[in-house]
Order: C-alpha cells, then sequence, then structure tokens
C-alpha cells in the first residue's frame, strides 16, 4: 500500500455523491466519484454502475473517491453489500508492505468547525497537517478475526483498521455502527463524516481480485 494514502483518503472530500431518502442517505457510484493512481505503469479498475462499484484489480492498487455532503456528516452507522470472487491471498494488514486486501472502505472524519471552515474548495494539502483528522478503515483481508481492529500503518494515530471478512471469495452484507467504532477506535464521538473512499490492493502479492460493492448507504 502506498505510503500516499492518506492524501488520497483526505481527497475524498472534494466531489459529491449522495443522493437522500427520507430514511437514508443511498451513495451513488456514480461520475461524480474520482480515481487515485499510485503508478503510473498500473492502476485498478473501478466500473461506476449508479448503485454498485465494480473492482478489477490485477497487481496493482489505486483509490476511489468521494464526497459526503453537509446534510450527511452526522450518519452514525452505515450499510453495504459486497462480494468477491477472485480474491488475494490472506496478509498482515498492521505491517507496511504486502498487505494486500480485496477491497477497503474508508469513511474520513473532521471536527465539524473544521470542516466548515476549510470549505467545498480547500486545497488537499491543507488536510495533511491535521491532526485532527480521523479515519476508520473497514477491510475485507487478512485472516483474523471479524471485528479485529488494528492500528493503521500508514495513517498513524489518525486511522484504525477494522476487519469484517477473511481474505476469500463470496457475498455479504454489512451494518456498521460508526459512533461506536469510533469511540472504540480514538475515544469519543466522531466529527463531521465528510470523505468515503474505496480501494483494492494486489501489488505486493502480484495476484488479481475481482470485487464489487453496492447498496451503500449512511444513516
Amino acid at each position: 500500500m502506498t505510503r500516499f494514502i492518506l492524501a488520497s483518503i483526505l481527497a475524498a472530500f472534494l466531489a459529491p455523491s449522495l443522493t437522500t431518502s427520507a430514511q437514508a442517505q443511498s451513495v451513488a457510484f456514480d461520475n461524480t466519484w474520482k480515481t487515485q493512481r499510485f503508478s503510473l505503469f498500473s492502476s485498478n479498475k473501478y466500473g461506476f454502475g449508479g448503485r454498485s462499484m465494480s473492482i478489477a484489480s490485477d497487481g496493482s492498487v489505486s483509490l476511489a473517491y468521494a464526497r459526503v455532503t453537509e446534510a450527511s456528516w452526522g450518519a452514525k452507522a452505515a450499510k453495504w453489500s459486497w462480494g468477491v470472487t477472485q480474491s488475494v491471498p490472506a496478509t498482515d494488514l498492521a505491517k507496511k508492505g504486502g498487505d494486500d486486501r480485496n477491497a477497503s472502505l474508508y469513511f474520513v472524519f473532521l471536527p465539524e468547525a473544521e470542516a466548515r471552515a476549510l470549505g467545498a474548495n480547500a486545497d488537499v494539502r491543507k488536510l495533511l497537517t491535521k491532526d485532527s483528522a480521523r479515519v476508520l478503515t473497514y477491510v475485507w483481508g487478512d485472516n483474523r478475526a471479524r471485528g479485529t481492529q488494528l492500528a493503521s500503518p500508514y495513517l498513524g494515530s489518525r486511522g484504525k483498521t477494522i476487519l469484517l471478512r477473511a481474505a476469500g471469495t463470496g457475498q455479504h452484507s454489512e451494518s456498521v455502527n460508526l459512533v461506536a467504532d469510533y469511540k472504540r477506535a480514538f475515544g469519543g464521538t466522531p466529527g463531521a463524516l465528510v470523505g468515503l473512499a474505496v480501494s483494492a490492493d494486489s501489488d505486493d502479492t502480484k495476484t488479481a481480485i475481482r470485487a464489487s460493492i453496492s447498496g451503500l448507504s449512511l444513516n
């Protein structure tokens, strides 16, 4: 996983992507999502299909990101379904290097006052110096028990990795409590949920991933 992951994740707040219903905010996987390459020579391929995103990774790594609108800054939970038909092997996601995974879904938080002060057109470089940024990353990878929480080897105290599925194929639905997971990870209550990002990583093991994420909603 590239050392520039923080910059790419935090850039998530630069592109709007939500549609709103009475009960929940449904995330559209549409052309408002942007992608970030980590190499000139390889990158994942993301397919955006409205309610679903397809992921193809062939010995590559990259990230797709989107903004969370202000109406959903206070989201307390998230739901989605994801599937994998071709998987990387289990790797140790607590270590830098060799830490491949089928899919990661990132939730990026900032204190609300700072989110407002930065504004929609803020230079992402400003975020790189902010110790207040916090990132919860839900992952399909590794081989430890569901719910295992790991310190992020890339984000330091600003990020925590939460394992939901061990490496392998299958189809699953997820429901996560962002408030409870944030408290366990960082203490206190989350600020504004300003960005989302999705990544897949197969570059270290030189393997391949075929995956999808659908039905993502915030409430």
